[in-house]
Order: structure tokens, then C-alpha cells, then sequence
């Protein structure tokens, strides 16, 4: 009987087990990401969350793709929808707990029971580690991978430290091309006036001479050079165009019109992980280490560690500071309640750190506007649209300016206009031609319509704007007919007039986009202190540097900046770790 009475129970317990394993169910949602829809599939029963599959999403590489791995992993590990954003990646973050939400209401289970405050543990004491390198790079941006690969290549052990959670920095956003002057891709389209001097000059021209003509000349020097590196490591920029503030072509994008900035993290990642490069994410570098007046290493922390990392040569590479009101409203007040198209790790780090071992810095005060910005997400509109050919117009039907004049200017007459706010107009034959205009249309940013006459009312306008509208709309494309901008003596940019339908209109208005002050270097990288003398072991390039730009950067010029200084750090870097 006992033994019975304990297969039955056996056999309780397996059906139990069997009921339990039943109860779970499955359920299908899908939330609205900054690339469309992003979909997932969760395992749960009312109690437990199994499992968030993403099955469907098109986020930013590096950037919402980062959001659509951990996110997912957060909601079962917490048990909660209640989990944090991935920063720098908020809208896909909201996206994905949107819809895991309404795949339990498909699955007929309440979200809200799963919408509980998760516990934050409490904080353990930190443990010290020691880590050995031969240089060490905080930041993790496009100078910093840039400068990694390369000093990895010069035969240095790399360490990169990198506080997001994600790679890129402010380069991800970038979307135009690279500035480069006598290279093949020029040489083969037939461009034989792009050259070194003249790509100084303009660059001079577009800072108001406030430059570093030293670092500019390097910059112009070995654009050359760098654009055929990074063909080397499998990232060529083989198309050619105007920007804004140029006289001439010198702007290097991919061939297939991707934004350049994803498109070189990316290329540069791979090569990072193909060379071995260790990259720490999600630690952040505190204090410079310094021995006898050379840096030897940094101080840096993650969620468990302090660490010390010896190293014989440091390289900062921490981007500017365009999110850091604070800091950028001590210069101009007027910016402590702008939009900034920075990522939010975009606070000066590597600027303070630097200036607590002795670094100078330069041009602070300098801190660009970029005139085309959504003002409903501070999304960058690229201004490789306008040197393809798009205008703008104001609320009149008019345009205003020169499109392509320097950042500054044309942020200046926006900000004039009625609403300080503008459209940028352009057509199907341009959104055939660049992905960019193609995802601005996707996100639902544009305004369209078959005709002249629609777009102005589907933009809003009315009344003698919509005949205006129509009148600019031909003036301007006999402008480019004709080679001649009479009205604002345009000369760049007008290869293709806006005739072919439909048209579209984007509402834009500048918005804080770059910071030019930051480190003082020369043009070896070396970090500059407050006496005018090299600090030694310590370097520094991209956006956490200034005098390369001056009072306004150009359009494609950072991407030269992080590329070409990048290079330089890493070598040298390298360089000085194998004397020392």
C-alpha cells in the first residue's frame, strides 16, 4: 500500500510539474524604435517572465542594436518591465519594454503585474585590480578605435577603456563624409582642384582664421593618407561631394550612401576585434597617473572594480562636451536650454582630467550650432542633403541664405527667420541617391507631396507662401540650370535641380552639434600644459581636442580630425611606449 500510495504521489508531483510547465504561454508584440518597428516574442506565465526574444528590429548599429541585446536580458533577469534605458539609446530601450508589454496582453496575461520597482541591490564595496598595458585609450569614439588599431599595428598592447555601453561616441552620429584633399577618388571623378592649399584655406576661412594652422596643415597633410588607410582595413570612402562652407569637393563617403559615422564604427570595430584589442565597456576613467611629470597609466572604475592600469603612454579620445550644459552655459548662457545632437556621454572627461595634471586648453568658448536639426528628437539632418543638392526655405516659401555657407552663418539666419526655424527641401531623385533622406522619410520626419503646390500646404504654408513657395522652387532650379546662384551666390552643390516628384520638406532649426575648445595639442598628438611644454606620455585627439577648428568647424572635418589625429596618437603613442 505505501508503496502505492508513493507512486501516486510520484506520479502527483509529474503532473503538477507537467501543469506547471503548461501554464506558460507565448505572446507577440511590437514597439515604435527610432528604424521602425522593433518586435519580440515573450515566454511567461502571470508570475514569471522566461524569456524576450527580439525577432525584428533596424536600430542604429552600436547604438539601439546595443538596447535590443541587453534590454531583453534586464526584463527576465529583474522580472520587471520597471528596468533602465540604455543610454544614449532611450527611444529603443522604451521601445522594446513597449513591446514586451503588449505581447502578455496578447498572451492574455497583465502587464501591470510585472510592473514592479526593481530592488537595487545594495552597493558592495568595490575590489582593486591592477591591469598592464602599453597604452591605455579612454574613449571609444572614432579617435579612440581609430587610435588603438593603429598603435596595435605598431606592435603596442592596447588596452581601451570606454564608459557607455556601447562604442562610437558622437562619431555614430555623423552622417555627411570625410574631408580629405589629393586623393585617388578625387583624382579618378576628374576633381584635380581639391588639393592641400586649398583645403587649408578653407578650412582657415570656415574658423575664422582662429585655427592652429599647424594642426590644420598635419590634418590636410595626411587626409590623403588616412582615407587610403582606412580603404586598407576594409572601410573605403570612394564617393566624392561638396559641404557646406567648401569651395570645393573634398567630402569622402561610402558607396552606397550609409552615414559615415556608422559606418566606420563599425568598420573599425571589426578591425579592433580582428587585431585582439581588449575594449572595456561600461568603465569609466577617473584621474591621469603620473610619475616624475610623464603619465604612466589612469585610475578608472566599473560597477565591482577599481582599477589601476599601468601603461607607458595614455591616449584620450573622450569627445567633447556638447552635453554638458553646465559647462557649455558658464560660456554662453544663452545654451542652457538648447537641443544638442551629443550623445549624453558627451561631458568633457578627458578635458578635466587633463586639466588636473597640467594640460591646456584652447577655444573653449567655441561651440557650434549645427542649422539643421529635428527639433523633435535633435536629430542630425545631414548636411550632405544640401550638398546634393536640397535648399532652404523659410515660412514665407523663401529662401534666405546661401544653404551651404558656413554652420555658423546659416544657423545665424535661420534663427532670424519667422519662428527661428526652417524647412529643408529636396526630391526623389536625391532620396534615391542617399539612405540617409531615405531613413528621414521612414521615421515619419518629412512633409510631402506630388507637386509644389502640396508640399507648401502639407508644410503648413498658406496663402501668398504657397505661390512664393512655387516661385523659389522654379528660380532655383534654373539657378542650376544656368551653373549661377544669383540671389545668394551659392556655387557648390548643384549638380541636380529638386524637379523630380515626389518632393519632401523637413522642419529643422540649429541646435548645439560640436565643441571646437578642448585639450591643447601639437601636431604629434602631445598633450600641450599650462608652461607651452609637452607633457610626457600623455596624447590626446578627436573632439576632446581644440585648435583644429577654430571659432566653426566645416562639415566632414571631423571625421578628418579623429582619423588623421587618431592615427598619429596611436603611432606615437606607440612609439614612446617602446622607449620607455
Amino acid at each position: 500500500m505505501r508503496k502505492l500510495i508513493g507512486i501516486l504521489l510520484a506520479l502527483m508531483l509529474v503532473c503538477t510539474g507537467v501543469l506547471a510547465e503548461n501554464s506558460k504561454v507565448t505572446g507577440v508584440g511590437k514597439g515604435n524604435g527610432i528604424e521602425g518597428d522593433v518586435v519580440v516574442k515573450v515566454e511567461a506565465d502571470a508570475e514569471k517572465i522566461y524569456s524576450v526574444e527580439v525577432l525584428e528590429q533596424n536600430e542604429t548599429p552600436g547604438i539601439g542594436s546595443v538596447a535590443a541585446e541587453k534590454i531583453p536580458e534586464a526584463i527576465v533577469e529583474a522580472n520587471s518591465l520597471l528596468v533602465d534605458s540604455i543610454s544614449g539609446a532611450t527611444v529603443t530601450s522604451a521601445a522594446i519594454v513597449s513591446a514586451v508589454r503588449e505581447a502578455l496582453t496578447e498572451a492574455g496575461l497583465d502587464p501591470a503585474s510585472f510592473e514592479k520597482t526593481v530592488e537595487k541591490s545594495a552597493e558592495t564595496e568595490k575590489t582593486e585590480a591592477e591591469l598592464t598595458c602599453d597604452v591605455v585609450i579612454v574613449g571609444a569614439g572614432g579617435a579612440g578605435l581609430t587610435a588603438a588599431v593603429r598603435a596595435n599595428q605598431a606592435g603596442a598592447k592596447v588596452l581601451v577603456l570606454e564608459k557607455m555601453p556601447m562604442v562610437g561616441g558622437n562619431s555614430l552620429k555623423a552622417s555627411g563624409g570625410m574631408n580629405c584633399a589629393g586623393t585617388k577618388f578625387q583624382e579618378a571623378q576628374g576633381i584635380t582642384d581639391s588639393g592641400v592649399e586649398a583645403f587649408i584655406e578653407d578650412t582657415m576661412n570656415g574658423g575664422h582664421q582662429m585655427n592652429d594652422l599647424a594642426l590644420v596643415r598635419k590634418m590636410a597633410e595626411n587626409s590623403a593618407e588616412a582615407v587610403e588607410w582606412l580603404a586598407s582595413i576594409g572601410a573605403p570612402l570612394p564617393k566624392v561631394a561638396a559641404t557646406g562652407g567648401t569651395t570645393h569637393k573634398y567630402l569622402h563617403s561610402p558607396e552606397d550612401g550609409s552615414p559615415v559615422g556608422t559606418y566606420l564604427i563599425a568598420k573599425l570595430s571589426e578591425q579592433a576585434e580582428k587585431q585582439g584589442i581588449e575594449i572595456m565597456l561600461n568603465t569609466r576613467a577617473t584621474e591621469i597617473l603620473m610619475e616624475n611629470g610623464v603619465a604612466v597609466g589612469v585610475k578608472a572604475e566599473d560597477a565591482e572594480h577599481i582599477y589601476t592600469v599601468k601603461a607607458k603612454a595614455v591616449i584620450l579620445a573622450t569627445g567633447g562636451f556638447g552635453s554638458n550644459f553646465e559647462l557649455m552655459s558658464s560660456f554662453n548662457p544663452s545654451l542652457a536650454n538648447a537641443v544638442t545632437t551629443n550623445h549624453p556621454g558627451a561631458q568633457g572627461d578627458g578635458i578635466k582630467m587633463a586639466e588636473a595634471v597640467g594640460a591646456a586648453t584652447v577655444d573653449m568658448d567655441q561651440i557650434q550650432l549645427h542649422p539643421t536639426v529635428y527639433q523633435a528628437t535633435s536629430m542630425l539632418v545631414s548636411e550632405k542633403m544640401r550638398s546634393l543638392g536640397a535648399i532652404l526655405v523659410n515660412q514665407e516659401g523663401k529662401r534666405f541664405t546661401n544653404d551651404l555657407a558656413t554652420r555658423d552663418a546659416v544657423s545665424a539666419a535661420e534663427l532670424q527667420q519667422t519662428g527661428g526655424y526652417a524647412y529643408i527641401i529636396f526630391d526623389q531623385k536625391l532620396v534615391d541617391h542617399n539612405k540617409s533622406a531615405a531613413e528621414y522619410i521612414a521615421k515619419g520626419m518629412a512633409a510631402t507631396g506630388d507637386t509644389y503646390e502640396k508640399l507648401a500646404e502639407n508644410m503648413g504654408l498658406t496663402g501668398d507662401a504657397v505661390a512664393a513657395f512655387v516661385e523659389t522652387m522654379n528660380t532655383w532650379n534654373k539657378a542650376v540650370a544656368d551653373g549661377k546662384d544669383e540671389e545668394f551666390g551659392r556655387n557648390n552643390g548643384m549638380d541636380d535641380d529638386l524637379s523630380t516628384a515626389p518632393f519632401y520638406a523637413i522642419q529643422i532649426a540649429p541646435g548645439i552639434h560640436h565643441t571646437m575648445g578642448g585639450i591643447k595639442i601639437n601636431p604629434d598628438t602631445e598633450v600641450i600644459n599650462t608652461d607651452g611644454a609637452v607633457i610626457p606620455g600623455l596624447y590626446a585627439a578627436g573632439e576632446t581636442t581644440g585648435g583644429v577648428h577654430g571659432g566653426n568647424r566645416i562639415g566632414g572635418n571631423a571625421v578628418c580630425d579623429f582619423v588623421v589625429f587618431g592615427r598619429i596618437a596611436g603611432e606615437k603613442a606607440a612609439d614612446f611606449a617602446a622607449q620607455h
